[in-house]
């Protein structure tokens, strides 16, 4: 099941996206909060905006280093447990909105991931009882002023600048997190192919870990990390990332004064 929110000029409303990507049956309420609902109106992607399918609640969870691979063209070794930071939920934005590159940074790179939806409030679980806890999956650019990262020495400016974390364009409730195919295209060239078979930790042990961390609540969104291939985007180059069976998250990036 696809779940879209999305906007027809008015409030926000979710809706189911048929296989295609092309319809959306509009539901009742947070599907995050009551049971789905078809309210009986229908229209198309093309009709409507699509915005970013989740708005956290409390926080967005960013895993780093997770592809050996990515680890190793940074310079970086492989995490012997799961390297975490947090991201403030002003960095969301949906498909089709532009990410402002901030004045601070002349170094803005994409980093495209598999990012999962919690669907229920989770403290202290296994990574069996993690399963249980998953709404959906959706695509993420876990965009990063590299040039600050380093200097900083945590990443929470670098990674949560406004814009910089784009989400969709929509939450996959039914795929195999553990088979997926993550790329991205720049200015539609690709520049990074990897599959999620890769990851060092999966997804339900990422879940159990930060569940020890934090508590969890429904919305919250876990950022899964990058396969290798990360670069810099220059202004005006749109970036899509694409999980093979969920669909593509756009973006443009502009700087301040091209918007």
């Amino acid at each position: 099941m696809r779940i879209a929110r999305y906007t027809t000029g008015d409030d926000p409303t979710y809706g189911l996206v048929d296989g295609a990507g092309e319809k959306i049956a509009q539901i009742s309420g947070d599907p995050l909060y009551t049971k789905i609902e078809l309210t009986g109106v229908t229209t198309t992607v093309e009709q409507v905006r699509l915005l970013a399918p989740v708005i956290p609640r409390s926080k967005i969870i960013g895993i780093g280093r997770n592809y050996a691979e990515h680890a190793a063209e940074l310079g970086n070794e492989v995490p012997k447990q799961p390297l975490m930071f947090l991201i403030p939920n002003t960095a969301v934005v949906g498909p089709g909105d532009p990410v402002v590159m901030p004045p601070q940074s002349q170094r803005v790179d994409y980093e495209g991931e598999l990012a999962v939806v919690i669907g229920r409030l989770c403290k202290d679980v296994s990574p069996d009882e993690a399963r249980t806890a998953i709404f959906g999956y959706t695509c993420a650019n876990d965009v990063t002023a590299r040039d600050l990262q380093k200097p900083d020495g945590q990443w929470a400016r670098a990674k949560g600048f406004d814009t910089f974390c784009p989400l969709g364009p929509w939450i996959e409730t039914d795929l195999d997190p553990g088979a997926q195919r993550v790329r991205t295209r720049v200015a539609g060239e690709t520049v990074q192919d990897g599959t999620t078979a890769d990851l060092i930790f999966d997804i339900p042990t990422l879940i159990s870990y930060a569940s020890h961390a934090f508590t969890l609540l429904p919305g919250d969104v876990i950022l899964t990390g990058t396969p290798e291939g990360v670069g810099p985007v220059e202004p005006g180059q749109r970036v899509e990332v694409e999980v093979s069976d969920i669909g593509v998250l756009d973006n443009i990036f502009v700087r301040h004064d091209d918007e």
